[in-house]
């Protein structure tokens, strides 16, 4: 009896070492705020078409791929959910025509919570959304994401819009980019008809005033062929959080490959020190089709390092970014908010779980989230 006991506890560990992910029924998330905050989003209201806004394009087999929407991509993870569901808010809300927006969302392969999870939520959130959830693997950057001087920028979901062109379906020609902790405050469709000039293959505000010299090293710029790189250019530094992008110039134009170049050079030499921003620089700046700032009122989350308060920029204002190490929706839990993360707030439909006590008081659930797999497999 012992013999068969030993054999089958053999039988299984051989099993669990070939199939290791059928070995694990539970999954467990932490019981942090952040983590939780995944489960609880208000139902958002239904937006929709003015009596002037034009139909879908029926000549097309797929939303995705009608070029009469507004094409937005942002991308979709368990550490930024709360800011990508109040940015898709801030769209469709103050949007002309909302039902003729399309959104790309680009998750990674190994989220924490599952792209299932993540999708299950979106569609919850917003049931009438016009959307399409893509996987970005990440093996296809990490080994070339060198270290920076805030962690959160070696995400490699951070380098998703490099593969813009690769990920999205080959028939979407034209995209906005968008980071997940802005809020638009503007018709989108205003930024969605501002077209691009010439060659040119991205469109983003552009701030000429910034030290360009200071997002790269005294060992690029003391190098005279990296230099070489800009001496027909006149480049301007620009935030890669909020861009026009035409697919079709960038596909033809291997602008991925070019990124990476730059990437890997960086690995052997320190050429930069800001993660996934210097490579766009250094193949764009000097060519990007300058957009009004008012579609970019970026560093509200402050610098890298301390994430101080910061005011807008002088100027109307279409797009609210908190770039940076700041996010309203972190420092409005924590009860320590910046005066402009009140214009963030009413776009914010995540509800804090709360229990009832026989006492009538509520206070936030803590407890530990756990489903069995078959029941994350069975949610789509």
């Amino acid at each position: 009896m012992l013999s068969l006991r030993l054999n089958a506890v053999v039988s299984l560990l051989i099993l669990c070492l070939l199939f290791t992910p059928f070995c694990f029924g539970i999954r467990t998330f932490p019981t942090s705020t952040a983590e939780k905050s995944l489960f609880h989003f208000t139902e958002a209201p239904e937006y929709r078409n003015g009596a002037f806004c034009s139909g879908s394009d029926n000549r097309v087999s797929s939303l995705s791929c009608d070029p009469s929407l507004v094409h937005i991509a942002m991308t979709l993870d368990s550490g930024y959910l709360r800011g990508s569901i109040a940015a898709v808010h801030s769209v469709l809300r103050h949007s002309s025509c909302p039902e003729n927006v399309f959104f790309h969302f680009i998750s990674a392969e190994f989220d924490p919570v599952s792209p299932r999870i993540l999708t299950r939520l979106v569609l919850s959130t917003f049931p009438s959304l016009n959307f399409k959830v893509y996987i970005f693997r990440e093996d296809k950057v990490i080994n070339l994401i060198s270290s920076s001087i805030r962690r959160a920028l070696e995400n490699p979901l951070n380098y998703a819009r490099n593969y813009l062109g690769e990920i999205l379906d080959s028939c979407v020609d034209r995209v906005i980019y968008l980071d997940p902790d802005i809020i638009v405050v503007d018709d989108i469709h205003k930024l969605w008809n501002m077209s691009l000039s010439g060659t040119r293959v991205i469109g983003a505000p552009e701030y000429c005033h910034a030290n360009f010299t200071k997002y790269f090293t005294d060992e690029f710029w003391n190098d005279p062929l990296l230099t070489r790189v800009f001496s027909s250019r006149n480049p301007c530094y620009f935030n890669t959080g909020v861009m026009i992008m035409d697919l079709v110039r960038w596909r033809e134009g291997n602008y991925r490959e070019k990124i990476e170049a730059w990437m890997e050079l960086q690995k052997k030499k320190r050429i930069y020190e800001l993660g996934s921003l210097p490579p766009f620089l250094l193949v764009f700046g000097g060519n990007v089709e300058a957009i009004d700032h008012r579609w970019n009122q970026h560093g509200l989350g402050g610098d890298n390092v301390n994430g101080v308060c910061r005011s807008l920029h002088p100027g109307p204002v279409s797009l609210l970014h908190w770039s940076g190490k700041g996010k309203p929706w972190v420092r409005l839990d924590e009860k320590n908010p910046c005066p402009l993360d009140s214009l963030w707030e009413p776009y914010d439909l995540y509800k804090p779980y709360l229990v009832h006590h026989h006492n009538g008081a509520k206070e936030e659930e803590d407890q530990n989230w756990s489903f069995s797999s078959s029941a994350l497999v069975d949610l789509l």
